[in-house]
């Protein structure tokens, strides 16, 4: 391989990245059927593999559910709703998963499989613009998953902070954006709005977070205690 050092440097990560999500998914515990099948579906119709939520992505989140005993989810961005079954596969009895869409036909193929599925009951799918439908709910939610317009991420966030419960927490997803962010000259919408949203949650005294490298980044944020949060 007759390539500069930079670029083959690029060249051998790329290959170590992608062993190592076929690495961890291998040794996660795998989907349901039920979302599997969504899971396929999506992956045909949809015009970035990316788009459909990842298998380690959603056991960590269905594992979020069961450690924390969270009852009460709110999602922002349904789309075809890989993640939304996955989650109302994860909740108890009695648990609730209001999830918002704004395109009707990403929205329509959720929920048929929500209605095909013995836990489609727990959920509310709401099609409609996140900024506007966050503004009708009150809360209180023992888990947020951010995965919609990432330009509109503080947005969102400012939003549902109040609605946070006590020991609730607040998953944002794509905060590594494919690595946009790392590169000053990517200054589309989106980047820039990943931007914003990190540095925002990094300033802000009611929230401590942590940002994992988990497929294409997610950013965990919950509740601060009353001490002050050093470098704040």
């Amino acid at each position: 391989m007759n390539q500069s050092p930079p670029v083959l440097t690029h060249l051998l990560s790329a290959q170590v990245t992608e062993a190592a999500t076929d690495y961890a998914e291998r040794y996660t515990t795998p989907r349901s059927p039920a979302v599997a099948s969504l899971a396929e579906d999506s992956l045909r119709i949809l015009p970035v593999k990316q788009m459909v939520g990842g298998a380690v992505e959603g056991r960590f989140l269905s594992g979020l559910v069961a450690i924390t005993g969270a009852s009460r989810i709110l999602e922002v961005g349904t789309l075809t709703g890989v993640t939304a079954l996955t989650l109302a596969e994860a909740l108890p009895d009695g648990g609730q998963l209001t999830t918002i869409e704004r395109d009707a036909k990403s929205a329509a193929m959720a929920r048929r499989y929500l209605d095909a599925s013995p836990h489609g009951d727990k959920v509310q799918l709401i099609v409609g613009d996140a900024r506007e439908v966050l503004q009708e709910l009150t809360g209180p939610y023992d888990l947020v998953f951010l995965d919609a317009l990432k330009a509109q991420y503080v947005e969102y966030y400012e939003a549902v902070v109040p609605m946070l419960s006590e020991r609730g927490v607040i998953i944002a997803d794509n905060v590594l954006w494919w690595g946009l962010p790392f590169h000053e000259e990517a200054v589309d919408d989106e980047t820039q709005g990943v931007r914003r949203f990190v540095a925002h949650v990094q300033a802000d005294p009611r929230t401590c977070n942590a940002l994992l490298t988990v497929a294409d980044g997610l950013l965990m944020i919950w509740r601060a205690s009353g001490a002050a949060q050093p470098g704040r």
